[in-house]
């Protein structure tokens, strides 16, 4: 079974193209199978023992662990592409997971930031890269003032803005081509047509597409470049910029001139949300789902907007219809006299 483990594990790699976030949960979901298989005492099963009574008890044994339904529906699903995959390749007759039932997950809408709020989150960080928000603002942003008293404690934000001006290009990109965070960290010098104002994204299963951006967020670019030359050539080797590195190709860039990690942009997201509205609940994802949400208010073509997010499956992009029926239902209740 270990070895059956190992083959699927490497078809998922070379075959599937499945994403490294994939394959390392896949791979701990048949990790604790395997363990759950093994008591002390016990040798592992044979491959063709397995039925479908073995793993109800998983499922059973993961809901006693106290597992969400979500995490005990993708551990499933992992069984279930294992056992297909045996069968595919003639080690099993038929898959001893076909008859366990799936978890039955509570349909969850999205939070969606409306189009003013996101225009306000990112026409404040467009002012706090440059200057201090004065009293006597010309622009109608709002500023809370936690972000005004952030701001005055935070001298190295307000003087160099070295780090301010990275973060608002990619948090501007973000919105504006509704990328994946996998998407935004990948990207390359190459992959940007600056005077098309396209990207060239590779999604999921190293599949590419090509993707607009808009003005503001050339803008924000603009203003990144000589900041991301600043970073290359502050690294500890001090090479330049035009040196060949495995980070020098990459976007963007963290304080040490290598690639910014997806984990980074989500901490960047909360930071900047900290200082403008505490009560949002804004992470990376959200902007991804803002940016379908507000172009299909707009009257966008639901395929189009599927082929702009890269969904093999237009039900994934579907799910974007019942995000913009809530906006509308709270915007009746709060404007309509007998709501």
């Amino acid at each position: 079974m270990k070895q059956a483990i190992e083959s699927y594990l490497e078809y998922l790699v070379s075959v599937k193209n499945s994403s490294p976030h994939t394959i390392s949960n896949y791979a701990k979901d048949l990790r604790q199978f395997v363990a759950f298989l093994t008591p002390p005492g016990m040798s592992l099963p044979a491959l063709s023992a397995i039925n479908h009574g073995i793993i109800r008890e998983f499922v059973a044994h993961l809901h006693e662990q106290g597992l969400k339904k979500s995490s005990v529906a993708r551990k499933l699903a992992a069984l279930r592409s294992f056992f297909k995959y045996c069968v595919r390749e003639g080690m099993l007759n038929e898959s001893p997971a076909r008859l366990v039932p799936t978890p039955k997950l509570p349909k969850r809408i999205p939070s969606i930031l409306s189009a003013e709020e996101m225009n306000l989150f990112l026409n404040n960080l467009a002012e706090m890269s440059g200057s201090l928000p004065k009293s006597k603002n010309k622009s109608k942003t709002e500023w809370s003032p936690a972000a005004v008293l952030a701001l005055r404690n935070q001298p190295k934000l307000r003087e160099e803005g070295l780090l301010l001006r990275r973060d608002r290009a990619l948090l501007e990109l973000l919105y504006a081509a509704g990328l994946r965070v996998s998407e935004l960290t990948g990207l390359d010098l190459v992959d940007i047509e600056q005077r098309e104002r396209m990207l060239r994204v590779t999604g999921k299963g190293n599949k590419e597409r090509i993707v607009p951006y808009g003005n503001k967020a050339q803008e924000a670019l603009d203003k990144y470049w000589p900041l991301r030359e600043q970073l290359l050539r502050q690294t500890s080797g001090g090479y330049a910029s035009n040196t060949a590195t495995p980070h020098s190709e990459a976007v963007f860039l963290n304080y040490a001139g290598r690639r910014l990690t997806q984990r980074s942009v989500g901490r960047i997201v909360k930071k900047y949300v900290r200082l403008i509205n505490m009560n949002w609940d804004l992470h990376p994802h959200s902007m991804r789902h803002a940016f379908a949400t507000h172009l299909l208010a707009d009257g966008a073509d639901l395929r189009a907007i599927q082929e702009l997010l890269g969904h093999q499956s237009l039900s994934t992009t579907q799910k974007y219809t019942h995000a913009s029926i809530r906006q509308l239902m709270d915007i009746y209740d709060k404007a309509h006299p007998h709501a």
